[in-house]
């Protein structure tokens, strides 16, 4: 898989193509990655890509030629292109799933106000939010959405680890624990020393039940239960009460 990402401030894109699980991906040929700085395509004296909003208002808007020049120098017309706007869809790991399955994503990272309207409504194809809140980057909500994608590929990450992460069948993961078993007091739950992988999957899934009732009831709401899942959530019903 591809990522094409435009941006105006190029280094922060390259550290983490540089660096930990990115890097070696690239190495081996499972991920490609081209960063383009768009403001070579500025085409007046002083690259000037940005320019205050039509109504008036605070801020700066990014413009719409040099975007235009790099998107169709990129061949942007035939690939899916993602821009990270606190406007756009929610993202969530279904939509990452999807995302996965393209050859290439070209990715836009906005500044300021954001970027012009006629760039989104000519190229974009998935305006997305990466949660509730606004960041100043473009890059670095660029970067997360990249992050859950890239790892959904094939041969980035063992697939077995990727079974019981978070949101998968809606549920959250379960707690972790490594050496020493005793940490200033605290000990690591005996049935993870049992080595009864029966009894550890049963702790697991109750421990992934307990922590999406708690922290996302919207998430266990619409958890897909499967029939062992539905016995032990009953179960734990039975022992609350």
């Amino acid at each position: 898989m591809k990522f094409t990402v435009l941006t105006l401030f190029p280094e922060i894109v390259e550290g983490f193509f540089s660096t930990s699980i990115m890097a070696r991906s690239l190495e081996n040929g499972s991920i490609e990655g081209r960063i383009i700085d768009f403001r070579q395509y500025a085409e007046d004296r002083h690259r000037t890509c940005d320019d205050a909003p039509y109504g008036g208002g605070a801020g700066m808007v990014i413009k719409p030629e040099p975007l235009s020049a790099a998107l169709d120098a990129v061949g942007a017309g035939s690939k899916r292109v993602v821009y990270p706007s606190p406007s756009g869809r929610p993202f969530d790991q279904e939509y990452a799933s999807e995302l996965a399955s393209e050859k290439e994503l070209v990715l836009i990272c906005g500044r300021y106000e954001g970027i012009d309207q006629r760039i989104i409504d000519r190229y974009v194809d998935d305006e997305i939010c990466i949660g509730d809140y606004v960041i100043s980057s473009g890059e670095v909500a660029a970067l997360v959405i990249i992050d859950a994608v890239y790892r959904l590929v094939y041969g980035v990450i063992n697939e077995e680890s990727l079974l019981e992460e978070s949101f998968s069948q809606s549920l959250l993961e379960y707690p972790h624990y490594t050496r020493p078993y005793d940490f200033q007091g605290e000990t690591v739950p005996d049935v993870l020393l049992s080595g009864n992988h029966a009894e550890i999957a049963r702790w697991r899934l109750e421990k992934r039940l307990e922590k999406t009732k708690l922290f996302r009831p919207d998430l266990f709401e619409k958890a897909v239960l499967l029939d062992d899942t539905k016995k032990l959530l009953e179960s734990l019903k039975k022992k609350k009460k």
